[in-house]
């Protein structure tokens, strides 16, 4: 049956309320190897998957980061808490950013907080990070329903059947209007910091 678009608003606000991070005290302590890397990952991060059958991490996605240099090499094929750690954050903006602007926007964060004694640990990072994720949540499901709000004003000179989908080609076209803007600003500031770098690495080509 064909579902009406209170209904689809409704499945996405369940579907958001199923998402959630991994908290930092299920990351487990002891080094893993590449196999049980991808276990986790899929076990994990399943209810964050379009379809089943999608992958939430490969042997190949994590070989790339590391030639790509997002990922530093493993010790003895083992990956420690802070690696999956990377992992996670890669997860989370490989959908919006290019490889190169997830390598500029966590460079400072891999040489400062990878494995040290010095600075703030990567697990404090993370945790600081998600933890905003609950008020986040619920500014998102208002930001949603006011858009789906907005979409049911429109198209009012139409028929039935034809309004219906109309307003949820606006409603869609709106997240995705949100989405691409947000997605603007985000490159315009990783370009601000690699054109910061420039005059310490003044053979470095673009």
């Amino acid at each position: 049956m064909k579902k009406q678009n209170e209904e689809r608003l409704q499945d996405m606000m369940d579907r958001l309320d199923r998402i959630s991070y991994i908290h930092l005290d299920k990351i487990p302590e002891i080094d893993l190897y590449m196999d049980q890397v991808t276990s986790f990952m899929e076990e994990h991060l399943r209810k964050a998957k379009r379809s089943p059958q999608d992958k939430a991490l490969t042997k190949t996605m994590i070989n790339n980061y590391a030639k790509n240099k997002l990922l530093p090499p493993p010790v003895k094929k083992k990956y420690s808490s802070e690696h999956l750690l990377l992992l996670l954050f890669i997860y989370y903006y490989k959908n919006l950013l290019s490889i190169s602007d997830i390598e500029q926007l966590l460079k400072p964060i891999t040489a400062r907080h990878f494995q040290t004694r010095d600075n703030l640990p990567l697990g404090s990072i993370y945790q600081q990070v998600f933890s905003l994720e609950h008020s986040q949540m619920e500014r998102l499901k208002e930001d949603i329903r006011m858009k789906f709000e907005a979409s049911r004003d429109v198209f009012q000179d139409v028929d039935d059947q034809e309004r219906e989908y109309l307003q949820l080609f606006a409603f869609i076209s709106e997240l995705s209007f949100d989405v691409y803007l947000k997605k603007q600003m985000i490159e315009m500031v990783i370009d601000q910091l690699r054109e910061e770098e420039e005059p310490q690495n003044p053979q470095k080509k673009k």
